[in-house]
């Protein structure tokens, strides 16, 4: 149960964050904004290493390449986060990141990659992405609506 509130809560501050690093690259750019908070987060990181850390940074490197690839997705995500968020909005944001996460995992475990447990892909599975585009495309909609009259008055 912790760890499911725990999940809510990192929920709840990503789209927090995203937000936020949206008005924020306005002010000073998307590539200042997304480099500000891998700077600071990366800060944070290495005094919690300092003081808490487990064992030997360096052995990083002797990790699988592949497993190194993963540090590239989150720069990824996150610069793709900041530039989508001022242009579609926070929720058309974080439903299509939800679609993209869900549809990506969901071949991952039908096909069981990375040696996690094999799920088959089936028509409910199916049924849900494509009920999840729909609601992108009401939420797409509804915000250019409102962007739209917005700027009318």
């Amino acid at each position: 149960m912790i760890i499911l509130l725990g999940s809510v809560i990192g929920g709840v501050l990503l789209s927090a964050q995203s937000s936020i690093n949206g008005a924020f690259s306005r002010k000073s750019g998307t590539y200042e904004a997304a480099f500000f908070t891998f700077f600071s987060g990366a800060l944070l990181l290495a005094i919690l290493i300092l003081f808490f850390g487990e064992g030997n940074i360096l052995k990083v490197f002797e990790a699988p390449k592949w497993q190194l690839a993963a540090v590239w997705f989150g720069v990824g995500y996150l610069f793709l986060t900041v530039v989508a968020v001022p242009r579609i909005g926070v929720i058309a944001t974080n439903i299509a990141t939800v679609i993209g996460q869900l549809s990506s995992g969901m071949v991952i475990d039908h096909f069981g990659f990375f040696g996690g447990l094999s799920v088959p892909f089936t028509w409910e599975r199916m049924l849900a992405i494509l009920l999840m585009l729909v609601a992108l495309r009401f939420i797409y909609v509804g915000n250019k609506k409102q962007r739209n009259e917005t700027e009318r008055l």
